[in-house]
């Protein structure tokens, strides 16, 4: 049976992936076909964490065994882990953490089973738009995203912060600082 995920991103949301993949297949399966369509390198840390409806996890499955786990917490390992263990019903929630160090993620939900139909790797089904950068990083992020000149503000050396374009009388209250006129 091929399962179809649905990932995407709460940082960029038209951010989507549909991933076919076998039901037998393993989670490190998954793990190289997200890596190598968002151009991503390996980090010991990433992981899958199976979680309820309510995005609460569940279970983690490491990449590795080196992982800082609780002394109650179950190992499971992606290169030794099926995904059909974990995954069978459709709208089941996961989330891939592709950044630990950042503490981000894509979220993801098994959103069809198709049944008599197997893919021998997983596959990359449907895709819109570009993937986060690994790395948080504002300003990279920016310069990637936004090929543009800069505004007038930029040119003049001036910085605009949040509420220095001044206030209106009536905001504030003068008697809640014992400030008399």
């Amino acid at each position: 049976m091929t399962l179809k995920l649905t990932l995407f991103s709460q940082e960029k949301e038209d951010f989507v992936l549909e991933i076919l993949v076998d039901s037998d297949a393993k989670f490190s399966e998954l793990h190289q076909l997200i890596l190598q369509d968002c151009k991503y390198s390996e980090h010991q840390k990433q992981s899958f964490l199976i979680c309820d409806e309510e995005w609460r996890v569940k279970h983690r499955i490491c990449l590795s065994d080196s992982e800082d786990l609780r002394y109650d917490e179950d190992l499971d390992l992606m290169s030794r882990t099926r995904i059909g263990d974990f995954l069978e019903d459709e709208g089941q929630r996961l989330a891939y953490v592709f950044d630990p160090d950042g503490k981000r993620f894509f979220l993801m939900e098994l959103t069809e089973n198709v049944f008599g139909r197997t893919e021998k790797n997983p596959i990359v089904n449907r895709r819109h738009g570009k993937a986060p950068l690994q790395s948080f990083n504002p300003s990279a992020e920016e310069e990637a995203n936004d090929a543009t000149l800069p505004s007038s503000e930029e040119e003049e050396g001036t910085e605009n912060f949040y509420g220095d374009e001044g206030y209106e009388e009536g905001e504030l209250d003068l008697e809640g600082y014992e400030i008399g006129e």
